[in-house]
């Protein structure tokens, strides 16, 4: 039985708890906004964490949206290889805050109408109090029109850069989560393609399919002792209370003019992510920006990226397990299509592509021991965390994909040379861990990662346990 172990010095309460759940745009020409980004950010753009801009990890996109970029170019392989089939994991595009997050503005910004005196007395809350509250809680997460571009320009450059695997009458399998951002994400992503790639819509199957895209829905070990475990975020509820964001909220605190004991770190959290909704929605400098320095973003990034670790990445074993119903259903059709290849039969599913979430691709790529750091992040080690390798915004921004590309070759000196395999994060080539190289022969991949294929049963690891636990170490 795979162990979830306490988050570090959180303490009995996280044990006992544990324990106990286990039981049971302004007027601007379309050019001029391209050349905003670098700018409109003021140094911000790069901490947003999970809701960063794609443009943050491709910046060549700012200038031309379509452009292959340089990692394109320089990931080619042999003439001697054809793809027979591309299997792409997206995240939604740029999205709306959520109803809660929406709410808790609301509430941040009402308290500044509240005191004209302090907006008198400080020249940000003034402009704060004059800004407009345009966010409404019916648009609670729902893409936005950025999203829908992010969808359709990733769309075609991956026609561009697989031409043959996007080439007319090949048959696509496009599945969505059940949430609506999800599901236009994918209707957008099916329009970028355009009537001149002849993908009629009675060839596209299009799938509501969550025990795939939401996976960690249906784990009921997840769900009680993570999701539903306020225990298991010990070590973000301590960093709320530590050094660095106490440092913060005081800062922001006398920037408004109120009383430190009125501010929260999470009224400081959806100050600085309204920074960022209003640069990934509108590509404006929100006045919401003007209450952090660059210092003050690398503390509230390293808040997201530990709620991101503790649920949804390396924190707990079951938090990457669950994800191997996905892991092993990529393998399952990438090993048919090497059959179809091997009987020379067409491939009956060349083009896959799904829709999720960050909390879809960051478990999976946990799984797979990607991003991850000999330390784990913690809420006392916030300055040796300063070069991680786990910064959620540079691996499931808005619009991330993460793409498996399967290739026949021919002139190979050996048979297991014949099919080999290619991932890209977000466009770019990840070198794979047990070759570091960016190309694998299949049968190695599959040996690599032959445990997880064999011995990760989704029922199994998601079960929780039958009798009231004594020791976090016995699940």
């Amino acid at each position: 039985r795979r162990r979830l172990r306490p988050a570090p010095s959180c303490g009995s309460r996280a044990l006992a708890a544990m324990a106990s759940r286990g039981a049971a745009a302004p007027l601007l020409s379309a050019a001029l906004l391209l050349l905003l980004p670098a700018v409109a950010s003021a140094g911000l753009s790069g901490y947003f964490g999970t809701k960063s801009r794609y443009e943050e990890v491709n910046p060549h996109l700012v200038r031309d949206p379509l452009s292959l970029g340089p990692a394109a170019a320089a990931s080619r392989l042999p003439a001697a290889c054809a793809p027979l089939q591309l299997r792409a994991l997206l995240r939604h595009g740029t999205r709306y805050p959520t109803a809660g997050q929406i709410r808790r503005l609301s509430d941040l910004h009402g308290r500044l109408l509240r005191r004209p005196a302090a907006a008198a007395a400080c020249p940000a809350a003034a402009d704060l109090a004059a800004w407009q509250m345009w966010y409404e809680e019916s648009l609670d997460g729902r893409l936005a029109p950025q999203g829908r571009r992010d969808m359709e320009h990733l769309a075609r450059r991956l026609a561009a850069r697989f031409p043959a695997l996007f080439a007319a009458r090949r048959r696509l399998v496009l599945a969505s989560s059940s949430k609506h951002r999800c599901r236009q994400s994918g209707a957008a992503f099916r329009r970028g393609l355009g009537p001149s790639l002849s993908l009629g819509s009675d060839e596209v199957e299009v799938e509501v399919n969550d025990s795939l895209m939401r996976f960690f829905d249906h784990c009921a070990k997840f769900v009680a002792l993570v999701e539903e475990n306020e225990a298991a975020m010990c070590q973000v509820d301590a960093f709320k209370e530590g050094p660095e964001m106490r440092k913060v909220l005081e800062k922001v605190a006398s920037a408004l003019c109120l009383p430190v004991e009125e501010l929260n770190a999470d009224l400081v959290q959806v100050a600085f992510l309204t920074c960022s909704y209003e640069l990934a929605i509108k590509n404006v400098t929100s006045p919401w920006c003007s209450l952090f320095s660059e210092e003050d973003a690398k503390v509230l990034e390293y808040l997201n990226d530990l709620k991101q670790y503790w649920k949804r990445g390396y924190g707990y074993d079951i938090n990457s397990r669950s994800s191997c119903i996905l892991f092993q259903d990529i393998f399952q059709h990438l090993d048919k299509a090497v059959e179809e290849s091997k009987s020379s039969k067409p491939i009956s599913s060349p083009l896959i592509v799904q829709v999720g979430h960050a909390e879809t691709l960051q478990p999976l790529l946990a799984l797979m021991g990607f991003f991850k750091d000999d330390e784990p992040l913690k809420a006392n080690n916030y300055v040796r965390q300063a070069h991680r390798k786990f910064r959620s915004g540079r691996i499931v921004p808005y619009a991330a994909n993460l793409v498996f590309v399967l290739y026949h070759c021919d002139q190979v000196k050996t048979s297991k040379e014949e099919y080999q395999v290619q991932m890209l994060l977000n466009e770019n080539p990840m070198p794979f861990h047990h070759s570091n190289e960016t190309i694998s022969t299949y049968a190695d991949l599959k040996d690599y990662y032959k445990d997880i294929l064999e011995n990760c049963h989704f029922k199994e690891e998601c079960e929780l346990p039958k009798v009231n636990i004594t020791a976090v170490d016995e699940l």
